[in-house]
């Protein structure tokens, strides 16, 4: 059975508007005007047992809304959800007993005490057994490499010390279900692989279910097999990491080594650098097997690769004429003209 089942989720919030200026100010006394906010609209998928997801799309793209229903703190407008045979808004003492949020913005740690302090404090809420609390909190410390910071204040840690010790807490429980919000943001990058090699690792030995949001392509390279992209709360791909270049990327990039440092390139794609012998093209993705070959059988050629574009230029595609249902329409034809 699926872990996270989601079907037709939407939410949508009523927000107070009203023109400029002091007129207006005393009219919205008396009769205060809205609109509606569409936030996530017809979300459906599933997250079976073990499964990393990343979870990715624009600011404003509806992903923090769907996880915070997905974790109780939000109620939808419509549709439906169940993590781990939960219904999560109920927030039911034996759902919240196995799952967790970690937001990469947020503290859930006592400022003021020690960070081991914090830590007791959730073994009291969870009601954690004090030999599985011991066990937990020794396995995780040690992962992550905190042991000299634990005694210390929250706020006398680093962000990324911090960040460490906010997601030693939040498994202290052993969740079944991890909801990541930006667990890496503003962290350097030596911080950002050490905590993904962490919930790599804890993904490993406990066999939970990841949905990971984060604007760090790294982050879903090192972790996801799986992806699904959201544009104005809508769903526009779900499906493997590695299938989302082949759906959407209009070319593919030949890296090429040539002994002659001036060869003449003119029709062969794109030159988008060059470094004496060393030369990229862009090429057509369908041209990309010919091309290679016009280079093997007209130049003297000490080296060669072809590779989809960056992650990051894929995702930019999907999303750079800011429709939804455009670029959905490109991601389910494959047809990449239309999505850029």
């Amino acid at each position: 059975m699926a872990d996270v089942v989601v079907d037709d989720l939407e939410r949508v919030f009523r927000v107070p508007v009203r023109e400029a200026g002091l007129g207006a100010a005393v009219r919205s006394l008396y009769r205060r005007e809205h609109r509606e906010v569409r936030a996530v609209e017809g979300l459906s998928f599933r997250i079976e047992p073990g499964e990393v997801v990343g979870f990715l799309g624009p600011n404003g793209a509806g992903k923090t809304t769907t996880l915070k229903m997905l974790s109780g703190l939000l109620h939808p407008s419509a549709g439906s959800a169940r993590v781990l045979g939960h219904e999560p808004w109920r927030r039911e003492r034996e759902f919240l007993s196995r799952m967790t949020l970690v937001m990469g913005n947020r503290n859930q740690l006592q400022w003021d005490l020690p960070v081991v302090d914090s830590f007791e404090m959730n073994r009291a809420i969870f009601r954690i057994p004090r030999a599985h609390f011991e066990a937990a909190r020794d396995e995780l410390v040690d992962l992550l490499e905190i042991g000299d910071l634990v005694t210390k204040p929250v706020r006398n840690l680093s962000l990324g010390e911090r960040m460490k010790a906010e997601i030693v807490g939040a498994l202290l429980h052993r969740p079944q279900v991890m909801f990541l919000d930006e667990p890496t943001i503003g962290l350097d990058v030596t911080m950002q692989k050490r905590i993904r090699t962490f919930l790599g690792e804890y993904n490993r030995r406990s066999g939970a279910s990841v949905m990971l949001t984060s604007h760090y392509m790294a982050d879903v390279l090192a972790l996801c097999e799986r992806v699904i992209v959201i544009h104005h709360g809508r769903i526009l791909y779900d499906g493997a990491l590695s299938g989302l270049a082949d759906r959407v990327a209009a070319s593919k990039t030949i890296t090429v080594r040539l002994a002659d440092a001036h060869a003449a390139l003119d029709g062969y794609g794109r030159v988008l650098a060059r470094d004496g012998g060393r030369v990229t093209i862009e090429v057509p993705r369908t041209d990309a097997s010919r091309v290679a070959a016009r280079l093997l059988n007209e130049h003297e050629v000490s080296d060669l690769t072809i590779e989809d574009p960056p992650l990051e230029d894929v995702i930019e595609r999907v999303f750079s004429d800011g429709d939804a249902a455009a670029a959905s329409a490109a991601v389910r034809s494959g047809s990449p003209g239309s999505a850029g």
